[in-house]
């Protein structure tokens, strides 16, 4: 009689055994491999998108007329130029309301800007009032810029209180502030300069208010080295990006050189 071959209970158990922990290995092992490539690309998105902000931010900061960046640590705020050209004579009587300058490459807008000519010696809130006199005319009604010399036209007498060594003129826009409110960090515009800075700035009839960043931890530090005569002046600026679990961080530092010379 021929005898019958096949597995024992125990032999199958064992087999039952072996082919679980094969299983539970390759789950965890896929598991944490699948976790890993979530993680990285999630790092990998936050350091693009500090890129992206670090970029936009110097941009901006580099075409700043450079004695008027001021700021209060989580706040920052500047006149964007417009324009720069060389002024042939500054403004003179009986109207004090001309400026004859050399013509620019594209003309700048009118209206919200304003003539500026040296502004060494004066204080950072000083290029935001227009005192007369004082470096910061008022607002430039029109701009002639065909005629022979070119001429710019204020919407009001103002008398400049220094020379531009290098005789240059430049034409300011309205202030632009970037400033952190919580997990956010916004760039205004649109609003009227005032001589301290607001913190921040109030755009609800005039500006705007566009969001720049989200996901930020902790606070903004923007730190900011006054243009001298020897060199330009330095932005610096820190900021954190948060995971969306909260676990993680991205710091980035950034230094700016804002060569535009007065």
């Amino acid at each position: 009689m021929s005898r019958q071959s096949g597995y024992t209970l125990i032999e199958l158990i064992m087999v039952i055994v072996l082919l679980s922990i094969v299983a539970t290995v390759s789950v965890r092992f896929v598991g944490l491999s699948t976790q890993g490539a979530l993680d990285t690309s999630t790092r990998q998105l936050r350091a693009l998108r500090s890129v992206v902000i670090s970029e936009q931010l110097t941009r901006e900061l580099r075409e700043a007329f450079p004695l008027s960046v001021r700021t209060n640590g989580s706040c920052i705020e500047w006149l964007p130029l417009e324009a720069g050209t060389n002024y042939l004579q500054r403004t003179r009587g009986p109207n004090f309301d001309e400026i004859e300058i050399a013509a620019f490459a594209q003309p700048p807008s009118t209206g919200n800007t304003r003539a500026v000519i040296y502004g060494y010696g004066t204080g950072t809130d000083d290029l935001y009032t227009a005192s007369d006199p004082g470096p910061v005319s008022s607002t430039v009604s029109a701009i002639d810029n065909t005629g022979s010399p070119a001429t710019i036209t204020l919407s009001s007498s103002h008398r400049f209180n220094t020379n531009s060594p290098a005789r240059r003129l430049f034409v300011v826009g309205e202030p632009v502030s970037v400033c952190q409110s919580g997990h956010f960090l916004y760039r205004y515009s649109g609003y009227s300069p005032t001589a301290s800075q607001p913190e921040p700035p109030s755009v609800a009839s005039t500006g705007k208010r566009e969001v720049l960043a989200a996901s930020l931890t902790g606070t903004v530090d923007f730190r900011v080295l006054p243009a001298t005569l020897q060199r330009a002046a330095v932005v610096q600026f820190t900021f954190e990006l948060e995971s969306p679990d909260g676990e993680e961080t991205t710091t980035v530092s950034q230094e700016v050189q804002i060569r535009n010379v007065p």
